[in-house]
């Protein structure tokens, strides 16, 4: 949705590699300025493949307009409204879209009687609050425009671990990475709800399985063959990230599922084509989840 009174700017955070640099394309091939934020600025800054740098060539390949700004979101010293204001200067409109993606690191293999400290407090850090304060932050921009779009990445994670018998799992418990993102979705709803009179959508949208992404594939051992692609995320990030707010909002909402109900065309993240297979038609509905948030609106307010 968009209005042409501005350009439409956005902030996705861990865009250096997998989901966020897929996000961060796709937004930038509809016509949105990109400014991908996160801490490896150039090739062989990180541990993994992939930078800002990267991205925002690929960016420009695909003629759209990007800017790369380093930043370290763990950091609690640093002002994390900077990445906005140099995203505003770049562009010259305040950001109205704000992605979070980035994540601490996962931890898996420390499982609940074995977890420290230190990675607590990063991933909460990390995970829940530089993510609220960086939107939060947006709201005054938002407001000005009077429109904007909150995009918090989930995981399927963070739905609760049924048993017993609990099935084995390569993540084990995950019981630090999913209590962050269960805590996201709640904040998501609550915010949406805190934010809707003011035209601001704010969703939360996870990976129906896993994207094959190389950090996927190294801590949960997910095979290319049974995940869904980066492009199926991508759409659905761009479909919460331009919806109508008065209708398209409070959304805990996983990607191909999302793709389904809105009978969503997929394309590929440089927005020139179709990808073959993945259509809504295409995807089998045995591949989609059951939400574990089943709500319904009581009539009954409670302070409780």
């Amino acid at each position: 949705m968009t209005d042409g009174t501005a350009p439409h700017v956005a902030v996705v955070t861990g865009a250096s590699r997998g989901i966020g640099r897929a996000i961060a394309r796709r937004l930038a091939a509809d016509g949105i300025a990109v400014a991908a934020a996160g801490r490896s600025l150039r090739p062989g800054d990180g541990t993994l493949a992939g930078s800002l740098e990267e991205t925002v060539d690929q960016i420009h390949a695909d003629g759209g307009r990007a800017v790369a700004i380093p930043f370290d979101l763990a950091d609690r010293q640093a002002d994390r409204a900077q990445i906005l204001s140099r995203a505003a200067d770049a562009f010259g409109a305040p950001v109205d879209i704000v992605v979070n993606n980035a994540a601490a690191e996962r931890n898996f293999d420390q499982r609940f009687p074995d977890m420290t400290r230190d990675a607590f407090w990063r991933a909460v850090e990390t995970n829940v609050w530089a993510a609220w304060e960086l939107a939060a932050a947006a709201v005054p921009g938002m407001r000005q425009r009077g429109a904007g779009w909150i995009l918090m990445i989930s995981s399927s994670q963070a739905g609760p671990r049924l048993g017993p018998p609990f099935p084995p799992n390569p993540t084990y418990g995950a019981a630090l990475y999913g209590g962050t993102k269960a805590m996201i979705d709640r904040i998501t709803t609550g915010a949406a709800m805190d934010l809707y009179d003011d035209g601001i959508a704010v969703n939360a949208l996870a990976p129906e399985y896993q994207i094959a992404t190389e950090n996927a594939q190294r801590v949960a051992g997910v095979r290319a063959d049974e995940a869904e692609p980066e492009e199926t995320i991508a759409e659905a990030a761009l479909a919460l990230c331009t919806g109508d707010p008065a209708v398209l909002t409070g959304r805990i909402a996983y990607n191909l599922s999302l793709l389904v109900e809105l009978n969503r065309p997929v394309h590929t993240v440089d927005g020139r084509a179709l990808l073959p297979g993945w259509q809504p038609d295409d995807i089998d509905p045995s591949r989609l989840r059951t939400p574990y948030l089943r709500a319904a609106p009581h009539p009954v307010q409670s302070r409780r």
